[in-house]
This record gives structure tokens, C-alpha cells and sequence, in this order.
């Protein structure tokens, strides 16, 4: 359930959703420090701005938002964070019932891994009056709650208060970082749990650890399993911890230890200094580690860690190189100078935007670079010893491919193009490109090859200069192809179901496939999402000249009318999406199912293998809507323009729309297609405003790897991307003036709202503020249509884009002379 607020009701104070329980908030002075940030940035006339003072890393933290505010580096491999009980997939969350259980440096970020992903090697400060045998080092004995309203992070900074006192902090480079401990004065020798076998999902196969006293460094490696992927895979991780803060601190005692919590078994070894332990056949995690104490009690410790995908060796090499001897501010202060080069991509008028809108905007695009997980150079398995980007945690890229990576084509080209680079290695190295990776491992499809349109969407924008960013054309439209053409043997987590969608022209419901397995549930969103990706393929196609191809998925693209039932009526409204048999006829399911409105609360939408109502995630209420690229036929088959848009209004006041759900992310801006464009700004409004705020439960659910942020940054920008195309609808924006800056391209784009009026920035627009588009005028010349413009037309060439708006909305709910594209009326004709 979504709580709706206006500019004026925006309040810090925490949210209760239903079904959610207690909440808690980060300490309030996280919130006073932003504020504060905020306010002296729009009264100062600088031009130095530390944007990272405007980032709120804990929205997302609550609500299922599953975003982890750990220390991190843009794309960092490393996200120090703790991890806690309960459902805390990214690790840290903000309820205080829960319990803390280590600090560790693996983590990912707005995922929905209910299990959670990584947190291997934690770290648990303690007290142990009793001596050495006396410490709690089991999870279950060693949690402890958080000391209230202390939890404070920043992007590069993470820190959290134990309630007996002890204070974790850490900060971060690319694959390594500090951690720091300090003990309350006089409470004793401080002692310290390192895990060897625990990580979030306790999927631990078999590892070792070391312990060198002299040197003060202990080594762990293992293999663990994927948190969203199929379990006869592994992956492998290791760690370097040194201890001894380069002599400034010495140990007193140290040793291993192993147990098991639900066997009360807890045993220790004083002076011994190695582990080597498989998995635990029988079930449960045999838990084991090592445990250390200082000389002299002293009050703060330091220990320095690194991390690697490949070895011991190269994880105690990353730390030597990446952190040194630097000090804890020094590492603080080169992550923060990162986040800010990437921050001050968009620079926007704070001075003249309402606050809140600052803190999420800049919240959100701090996300918008906290994943994928540059991995570059720790490369396991197929990929071992490529000499390509590698980036891991990309879940998932049906996820990611609408928004996230078309926000990055604005701001940040060298790094999608190094991203797009991985996918097409995914196909040199194993046939097609990834469409989930999770832990380094092939994750579960839940689209299709939804890794088409994110390549495609960067040959649209950069095939001029795609060779200087590395990528070869050719070599991106055969990777394409082979997820167009070839059918995997197995396609849960690589390719499609293409053999049995070219043969019907859709994914049938239960089809005999003689070639080929995996799960035979989604059809009709399976048969939507195929389509789309064709669409991809057509438009490198139509970059290349290849004639017959263009024909061959154009038609291809426009299968997705394959699986629309005129004959289904719901609410009123003919004509929906539905799963299909192979002898033609329609496999009927209620459009209500799996909807916000189905009345089943048991009925599974998920992967599931009872999952019947063949659609992913949603309902055919929800998918129905989905064509970004034919958006104009849709129009028809709904019945024309008038009876689409009573439709789009009753998905919205009906309650059938999610706005957490990738597949509803360009259904508010629906209205453009249908010459309405001042509904898709009232709607957008209504959307940010009862779904978003800078609390921590300020997300409509999972963050979906910065899925949401990304969309919100686009709303609050006042676009919206066609993915794989070069076209971005116009809708109103929530500040005054923002320019995007384009380093590679070495151009900037000066977006100004001319007759901008702040208190149109809230839920419902007030009667006399003007918030509606009028007019579209870049570098002097303005545009015929005001409901969208093209990448080569604007942020290509940099220079000044006036979007003039207008209180008075009927004589602007029309988008002038044209519509937005769509294939059936002749659209995307031309690559730019």
C-alpha cells in the first residue's frame, strides 16, 4: 500500500506500511546533515559542490527496498556493511528487532534474493570477560541489537553502533578497505570472530583459512553457492584481513574455532592457526572461523581487508595496492572524490528545487552507479584470465534494461560501453549473453534475453563511436543473433525458447519441445518480452544495412499481437494478453491474477513451477500494456484512442498498477501515444508522490539493482527512454534547470523549465501552477511536437533545451505534430 504526500506533508518521519511492522530510522543526524547540505548549497554562489552531502544511502533500507548503504566505491566490487537477522537480502536493514551479526565486505545491492547474496567473512567485535574460551563466536550467540538511532552512512563511509557500545565503521576502495573498531574506554581486552564458513544464505561448500600470527594476517577461501541461480553451482571468494594495523596493534591471543548452533556445539582451539573444512553433508552449515584478541585494551582497532574472486594471494595484493598505509580519512576522502566525479554528472538549480526532490534525486543517481560490480580482473571459471570488462551482479538485466542503462548512455558511456562489453563476452565465452548473473554465476532468466536490448540501446546511441569505446559492431550483432537464433539446450539461465517461438510465432503452453529445457510457465509475458527483444535486434539491424534483417525482426517484433485475446473481458475492457496452446486456441487466466486485486493471496507469479497464470511477476492487467515499441497498435487493439485512455485511467484508479514493477515503468507516460500528454504529467506526479520519498521505506519495493532509482531520476528529469531506440519522451520536470554533463562526448546539455512553479511539484497539480508542456526549443529552434526528441537532436550535440510550461492544460494536451514513434505507423524507419 502506497502513502501519499504532498510537497508540504513530505515528512523525515518514518513510514508504516502495511504488512511491514516496526520501523526504525538511521540516526537523525543523517537527515539534519543532508538538510543542512541542501540548504547551505542553495545559498552559496560556489561552483565547488560536494555532491555526496545530498545522498541518502538509506533510502531503500526498509520497506523490501533491499538496498545495501555499505562503504563502496562507484560500481565496487566491495560494499562493507552489516549483516543482520531476518529478511535482509542486501544485508543491513533498518528494523530494530533484528539483530546484527558480523560486518562484512561482500554485498550486492537492491536485489530480492530472499535468502540475501554474499556476506561471506564477517566480523564480529566482542567483549569475553572470561577469557579466550568464554566468547560467544556462534551467529546465534553472538548477535546483538544496534545502539538506537546511531546507524550513520554516506557514499564512501559506513558506520554502526553495537548497544554495548563498540562502534564498526569502514570505508572502501574498488576491491578492498578499513575497517575500524572502537571499545568503550575501560572495557576491556577487545576481541574479534572472523567467519570462514558463514555468508548470507548459508550455502557454504568448502573452504580453508590461515592465521599468521607474525605477519598478523589471516587468509580465508572457499566456495560458496549463488543466491539466485541454479545450486550445482559454486562460486569462489577470498579474503585478507590484516590485523595488526602495520604494528601499531598487537595480538594477544588467537586460534580457530568451529560449532554448530542447532547442535549447542561450540569448540575452540587456542594457539592453532588453520581450517580446512568441506561442506557439511548431513545439512547445516558447520560454522567455524578464527578468533583473535589485542594486547594493552586498547580502544580503537584497525584492520585492513582485501577481497578476490581469484586467490589468497591476489585479495592480500589488492589490498596492498588499493588501500597501503593510507589512513581511514584518507580512503574516505578518494571514494567520496569518486562519488562526486560521477555525482556531478547532472548538476542541477538546488537553490531553486524543493529539497526533498535533491535528496532524491541525487539518492537515486548514487545508486544508478552502486551496480553492476566492476569485477574487472577477478574473473573465475569460463571467464578466468579474459582480458575484457567483467562485471558481476548483474540481476538482473530484465530488470535493468529500461531504465538503468539508459540513464547511464546519458552521463557515463565509457562505462556502459565497458558493461556492454562483459554481455558480449558472455557470448564469446558461453554462447550467449548473460541475462542474470548472480555470484558469478549464470542466475535465472525471467524474461528472456533481456541483455538484446541494453547492447542495442548503446549501438543506437554510440555506433559512431563505438569503436573508440572498445565495442565491434559486428561482433555485438552476433551475440544478439545467437539469442535470437540459437536455442540452448537448457534456457532457465542462458538464451530462449526460440525453437518453439519461431515455430508459432509465440511461446505456446505446453508445447512439446523435443530440443530443449526449462521451465514452461510465462508464455504470454515470455512471448512479450521475445518480442521486444527482437525489436532490439531490428534496430542494430537497420545500423548495419542488413536489409533482410530488418524485415526478418521487424516482423518478429510485432509477434507479440500473437498472444492478444480480443474475446477476454475484464472490467469492462475487451482485449488481453493471455498464454496460448500450440493448436492456436487461448489458454484463458483472469487478467485480475497475480494483480495487486487478485483476491488468491496463495496463488504463486513468481518462477515457480506452479505458476499457471502465464505472466512474470504481474498480471495480464499489467503486461497487457506492453509494446514500448509498438505502442500505436496497442492503441488499436484496445479499442482507439478514447477507450485506451478510459483503460489507462481505470489500470490506475482501479489499483492494477505497481509502480515496482518493471513491466508498469512507461505505462504512466501511456497517455503521449494517445495525444493526451497532460495526463502522463498528472500521472507521473501521482506516481513520484505515492510511491517515493527519502525516508528509508521510500521505495514501492525492491530497488531491483537501482531499476527504481533510475526511474525516478528519469521522472524527476522529466524524460522517459524508449529503450533501444534514441527517443525520450518529454514530460514536465521537478526543478528549474539541470545539465547533464557528457565527459566522453565532451558535451553538456542545460535543461531550463521556463515558467517552472515549484508548488506544481506535488501529488495533484494545483489548479493555476503551471507543470504542462507548452513548448520544446533547443538552441533556439523549436520542435513541431512536445512530447519527445531525439538523442542526436539534443544531448548528441549539447546545448541548451527550454521546455516552456504552462498552467493553462487544455490548450496544450496535444503533442503538435507528431506522435511518438511506434513500428506499425512507420516509426524507427532510420538510424541516426
Amino acid at each position: 500500500m502506497a502513502v501519499a504526500k504532498t510537497l508540504a506533508l513530505w515528512v523525515l518521519a518514518a513510514v508504516s506500511l502495511a504488512g511491514v511492522g516496526v520501523r526504525a530510522q538511521p540516526s537523525p543526524e543523517v537527515q539534519k546533515r543532508i538538510s543542512a547540505a541542501i540548504k547551505k548549497a542553495g545559498q552559496s554562489n560556489s561552483t565547488e559542490i560536494d555532491y555526496t552531502q545530498f545522498v541518502n544511502v538509506f533510502i531503500g533500507t526498509d520497506n523490501f527496498g533491499d538496498v545495501c548503504p555499505g562503504a563502496s566505491v562507484p560500481f565496487g566490487m566491495v560494499k562493507f556493511s552489516t549483516d543482520l537477522t531476518g529478511y535482509a537480502p542486501a544485508g543491513y536493514i533498518t528494523d530494530p528487532t533484528q539483530k546484527i551479526r558480523g560486518l562484512s565486505p561482500l554485498h550486492d545491492s537492491g536485489t530480492g534474493s530472499s535468502l540475501g547474496t554474499y556476506g561471506n567473512f564477517e566480523i564480529m567485535p566482542m567483549l569475553c570477560p572470561g577469557g579466550f574460551n568464554s566468547c560467544k563466536v556462534l551467529l546465534a550467540d553472538r548477535e546483538r541489537f544496534r545502539k538506537n538511532n546511531t546507524d550513520d552512512a554516506y557514499p564512501g563511509y559506513f558506520s554502526q553502533t553495537l548497544d554495548n557500545d563498540i562502534k564498526m565503521e569502514a570505508t572502501s576502495t574498488r576491491r578492498a578497505g578499513l575497517e575500524r573498531f572502537t571499545f568503550p574506554k575501560g572495557s576491556g581486552k577487545p576481541y574479534f570472530a572472523l567467519d570462514l564458513a558463514n555468508d548470507l544464505p548459508a550455502s557454504y561448500v568448502g573452504g580453508s583459512m590461515n592465521i599468521d600470527p607474525e605477519q598478523g594476517r589471516i587468509t580465508i577461501g572457499g566456495h560458496w553457492g549463488s543466491s539466485f541461480g541454479p545450486g550445482i553451482y559454486s562460486y569462489q571468494a577470498f579474503a585478507c584481513y590484516d590485523i595488526l594495523d602495520g604494528g601499531k596493534q598487537k595480538l594477544s591471543e588467537y586460534g580457530v574455532w568451529t560449532g554448530m548452533s542447532d547442535e549447542l556445539f561450540d569448540a575452540k582451539g587456542l594457539g592453532q592457526t588453520s581450517l580446512n573444512l568441506t561442506r557439511n553433508l548431513i545439512g547445516g552449515v558447520y560454522e567455524s572461523g578464527a578468533l583473535f584478541s589485542y594486547e594493552g585494551e586498547p580502544t580503537e582497532i584497525n584492520i585492513r581487508v582485501g577481497v578476490s574472486f581469484v586467490s589468497v594471494d591476489q585479495a592480500c595484493a589488492n589490498a596492498e595496492s588499493e588501500v597501503g598505509t593510507s589512513s581511514f580519512e584518507e580512503i574516505v576522502a578518494q571514494s567520496q572524490a569518486l562519488w562526486n566525479e560521477k555525482l556531478s554528472k547532472i548538476e542541477i538549480d538546488i537553490k531553486n528545487t524543493p529539497a526533498n526532490v535533491t535528496e532524491l534525486l541525487y539518492s537515486s543517481l548514487y545508486r544508478g552507479s552502486l551496480t553492476p560490480n566492476n569485477a574487472t580482473g577477478e574473473t573465475q571459471g569460463a571467464f578466468a584470465g579474459t582480458t575484457h570488462p567483467y562485471f558481476d551482479s548483474l540481476y538482473c538485466s530484465w530488470d535493468t534494461f529500461r531504465t538503468f542503462y539508459p540513464l547511464m548512455s546519458l552521463h557515463s558511456p565509457v562505462e556502459f560501453a565497458e558493461i556492454v562489453d562483459n554481455y558480449i563476452d558472455g557470448w564469446r565465452k558461453l554462447g550467449w549473453m548473460p541475462e542474470c548473473r548472480a555470484n558469478n554465476l549464470p542466475g535465472w532468466t525471467q524474461g528472456g534475453s533481456s541483455a538484446d536490448p541494453i547492447v542495442g540501446q548503446f549501438a543506437m546511441l554510440y555506433h559512431n563511436e563505438a569503436s573508440a569505446l572498445g565495442i565491434d559492431l559486428d561482433e555485438l550483432y552476433s551475440a544478439m543473433l545467437a539469442d535470437a537464433e540459437i536455442n540452448p539446450p537448457e534456457w532457465n539461465t542462458l538464451g530462449r525458447q526460440v525453437n518453439v517461438y519461431k515455430q508459432y510465432g509465440y511461446v505456446p503452453f505446453g508445447v512439446l519441445d523435443t530440443q530443449s529445457v526449462g521451465r514452461q510457465t510465462r508464455e504470454g509475458s515470455r512471448t512479450l518480452e521475445y518480442a521486444f527483444e527482437d525489436f532490439a535486434l531490428r534496430q542494430v539491424a537497420l545500423l548495419l544495412n542488413k536489409t533482410d534483417d530488418v524485415a526478418k525482426y521487424t516482423n518478429r517484433s510485432l509477434f507479440y499481437r500473437n498472444v492478444w485475446d480480443p474475446k477476454v473481458e475484464s472490467d469492462g475492457f475487451k482485449g488481453f494478453a493471455q498464454k496460448r496452446w500450440p493448436n492456436g486456441t487461448f489458454a484463458f487466466t483472469d487478467p485480475v491474477d497475480c494483480s495487486p486485486n487478485d483476491s488468491d493471496d496463495s496463488r504463486e507469479c513468481s518462477l515457480q513451477g506452479d505458476n499457471v497464470v502465464g505472466f512474470y511477476e504481474s498480471s495480464s492487467w499489467e503486461y497487457s500494456w506492453f509494446a514500448p515499441h509498438d505502442t500505436a497498435h496497442l492503441i488499436e487493439l484496445m479499442g482507439g484512442n478514447s477507450t485506451f485512455v478510459k483503460r489507462l485511467d481505470h489500470f490506475f484508479n482501479a489499483g492494477y498498477y505497481l509502480a515496482g514493477n518493471e513491466p508498469s515503468f512507461q505505462t504512466p507516460i501511456g497517455y503521449h501515444y494517445a495525444n493526451h500528454p497532460t495526463n502522463s504529467v498528472d500521472r507521473v506526479r501521482e506516481v513520484v508522490f505515492t510511491n517515493f520519498d527519502i525516508t528509508p521505506a521510500g521505495l514501492p519495493g525492491n530497488d531491483d539493482q537501482a531499476a527504481m532509482g533510475t526511474l525516478l531520476v528519469f521522472h524527476l528529469l522529466g524524460l522517459y527512454p524508449v529503450p533501444s531506440t534514441s527517443q525520450f519522451l518529454v514530460l514536465s520536470p521537478f526543478t528549474p534547470k539541470y545539465t547533464i554533463h557528457n565527459s566522453f562526448l565532451n558535451v553538456s546539455t542545460t535543461v531550463t523549465v521556463a515558467g517552472f512553479n515549484a508548488t506544481s511539484v506535488q501529488q495533484t497539480i494545483p489548479e493555476g501552477a503551471a507543470a504542462y508542456v507548452k513548448s520544446v526549443t533547443f538552441n533556439n529552434v523549436t520542435s513541431p511536437n512536445r512530447c519527445h526528441l531525439d538523442f542526436y537532436d539534443v544531448f548528441r550535440v549539447g546545448g541548451e533545451l527550454v521546455i516552456e510550461v504552462t498552467a493553462d492544460k487544455a490548450s496544450v494536451d496535444d503533442c503538435g505534430a507528431g506522435l511518438p514513434e511506434s513500428v506499425s505507423t512507420g516509426g524507427f524507419a532510420a538510424a541516426r
